[in-house]
This record gives C-alpha cells, structure tokens and sequence, in this order.
C-alpha cells in the first residue's frame, strides 16, 4: 500500500533523514546508503558534503523508499527527531486526539505538578533526550536541559504548564504523548490517591478521542498504565449498555464499562466486577420492592430473593420450556460466583490456582451483562403491569366503580 503523504511531511523527513545520515564518517556513507537501498557513490563526493550526498539519493527515491529507509536507520541508530516523525506518519490514518483535548491535558497540571515522587526533570528525561535536544531560541543556552533547568529550578519562573510547552505536548506524535501519560500516571510519579485521582482525570479526557488510559499491570504492588483504543464492543455490549445507563447510569452502569475495558487487559478484575455488577442489581432492584437484604449474602443468596420478588423462580411457571430457561439462569448466576471464587483477583490465587484468561473474562462478563439485562427488563415489566393493575382497579366501570 502506498503512502500519501503531505509534501511538506515528505520534504521534512528527507531533511531529517539527511541530516541524520551525515552524522556517520565520511567514509562509512557508502555501506550506509547500500544498507539503506540508496545509491552508494563515491567516498569522494562524500567528503565534500555528507549532507549533499545523502540528500541527493533521498530525493531520487519515492516516498515509500524514504519511509522505508527511514525505519532501517533507526533499527541501527537512536534519533529522536526521526521518530517523531515516523511516528506521526504512522497515525496519519488513524484516530487523533485532538488539539482541544491536549490543551484540556496540559491545563490538568495547572494545580498539580508534572510528578510528585522524582524531579521533574528527572521524570522527563526519561521520555525525551534533554541533553541532546536544542533549546529554544533566542536562548544563552545550547541544550533544552539547561533552558528547562533555569526556568525550573534556578529561578523557578516556568510553571508545568510552561514546561510542557516547551516540549510539544501540543504538537508532539500521540506515540510521544501516550508515553508522557503513561509516565505521569505511573508508580514512579505519584502514589495512592494522588495516582489513581491523575489517572481517572486524563482517561476522561482521552475518551472524547476515542481512548482510554487503562490499567496494563502492577509493578512491586502499585499500577501502572497505558493508553489505548476504547473497546468498540459488539452490539450486544451496546444494548446493555443503554439498558443498564437507563436503569443507574452511575454505579451499575460504571460497573458495566469497567467490566468490559477489563475483558482484555485484566482478566481477574473483570471476572470481580461482572459478580459486582449481578450483586449491585439484585441489591438496587431489592430495595426498590421493598425488600431486605443482608451485607453478608452472597450473589445466589441475593438472586434467590430477587427470584421471589420477580417470580423468576422455575416452580413460579407451568411451562416446561420457561422452567428449563429459567432454571438456567439460576445456574448462570450460580456458575459466576463459582467462577469469581475460583479465578477472579479476589482471593489469593495460589501457586496452583488457574489463572484466567481474556476469554474466561469475556464470558463472565458477557453472560452477567445478558442476566443484568434480564433483570432490569423484568423488574420494569412487573411494574408497569402493577401500575396498570392499580390503574385499572381505581377506574369507573358501567353505573359503578370496583374498588381494590
């Protein structure tokens, strides 16, 4: 497939991909170009300008070529200016976060700082090569180190927002940026509350875009996170999903997307949250009959009481094909608390214990969506038909009126 690009895109990465070549030795061009599928020529034009004779074979190929030699100079050698730019070709087809949306980033560190647990500079010296980046200019300083240094710590006149800047949060490739929030968020930079606080705010604001910051694992105890394309889900998910919104679209309806951001990602967490979320139902539907609950019962306690309330019970029918089904869904309920017992994250899972799966997660998480579904569906059922019952007691019949 080829590749369309800009012609500005295409002029920049050959400027950059020359400038890059002609950091080697006069004599090394030659192979250099060989390896790189260019023209190799003669060492002599070389040491006249490497700049030139790198220059001259990049424009004599397409932009593929380019793109392609491009990859292979920075399988051999780190330059950072080129993979940003590689980095934003690779998304040009893809979903972008927006302008809007990266301001909204940047302002989220007006009132916190960039980390809490390391320097800031230390933290982003990670991400970015401070010491070999120029500084803006007009500036006395060669390095963007030292620029940022002056105005960070000798005379502390940049704020967060300054220094994020500085560096193209604005305008930098998501790759460059994703690795920034993931930093940010990560057990290196924060901790406890001030984490887990950081994090909710930016994947709020990613999924405008069409990401989410999500969960990616642990490390010595404290999580972890990554950016990622917000689950599509099937349609199955989507009808839930207004089912359950309509239904509470705060604490259900949140245990619902946790549940299927974590099918992937994190498997165990899902398995927990799809029994919260069957639990959170049959609690919410109970107390809207009118009816008790303990803390201490457990999900098929809890679906047994709800049973009665719905009369989802199978001895509540006559039909042999609506015990079968109902039934089974006594069994389903029953089955996913065997299942979060066995290989959820709420228990220690043991040296032996079966570690689940994302298709484990997938199922659990689907089939209590479905029972959630059910649930909710019936309950609404039964109370229209009460509603309509009352209704009907309540209203004038021929010359006298039936009372309940």
């Amino acid at each position: 497939m080829s590749v369309v690009l800009p012609p500005v895109m295409i002029g920049e990465l050959r400027q950059l991909l020359a400038s890059a070549i002609s950091d080697f030795k006069a004599y090394d061009l030659p192979a250099l170009c060989r390896r790189l599928n260019l023209a190799d020529g003669e060492e002599q034009e070389a040491y006249a300008s490497k700049f030139k004779y790198a220059h001259r074979r990049l424009m004599e190929v397409s932009a593929e070529q380019v793109v392609s030699c491009a990859r292979q100079f920075l399988a051999e050698r780190e330059n950072f200016g080129l993979a940003e730019l590689l980095a934003k070709i690779d998304e040009q087809a893809g979903p972008a976060v927006t302008a809007l949306t990266r301001r909204r980033l940047i302002a989220l560190f007006d009132e916190l700082p960039i980390a809490c647990d390391v320097g800031d500079l230390e933290l982003l010296g990670t991400l970015w090569p401070l010491s070999s980046l120029p500084a803006p200019q007009p500036s006395r300083e060669a390095t963007l180190e030292d620029y940022l240094y002056r105005h960070t710590v000798a005379n502390d006149d940049f704020g967060a927002r300054g220094v994020l800047e500085v560096l193209g949060i604005l305008t930098c490739s998501q790759k460059q940026l994703f690795k920034f929030l993931a930093a940010v968020t990560g057990p290196d930079a924060r901790s406890g509350a001030d984490q887990s606080a950081l994090a909710e705010k930016v994947d709020a604001l990613l999924r405008h875009d069409g990401f989410t910051l999500a969960l990616a694992g642990r490390v010595s105890g404290s999580p972890f996170y990554s950016v990622k394309p917000v689950p599509t889900g099937s349609p199955a998910d989507e009808s839930i999903s207004a089912a359950l919104a309509a239904f509470d679209p705060t604490h259900v309806h949140e245990r619902w997307t946790m549940a299927m951001e974590r099918r992937a990602s994190e498997p165990a967490g899902a398995i927990t949250l799809a029994r919260t979320l069957l639990e959170d139902v049959c609690k919410w539907i109970l107390d809207q009959a009118g009816n008790t609950w303990q803390e201490t019962d457990d999900l098929p306690t809890l679906y047994r009481k709800l049973s009665k309330v719905l009369k989802l019970a199978p001895d509540d029918h006559t039909e042999q094909i609506f015990k079968q089904i109902l039934g089974s869904c006594q069994s389903v309920v029953e089955s996913l608390g065997a299942l979060r017992n066995k290989l959820s994250d709420a228990h220690s899972p043991g040296p032996k214990r079966a570690r689940p799966q994302a298709r484990h997660a997938e199922l659990a998480v689907n089939l209590a969506g479905a029972m959630a579904t059910f649930l909710v569906a019936t309950w609404e059922a039964r109370r229209v038909d009460a509603g309509d019952q009352s209704a009907s007691l309540s209203t004038p019949s021929g010359s006298g009126q039936v009372n309940g």
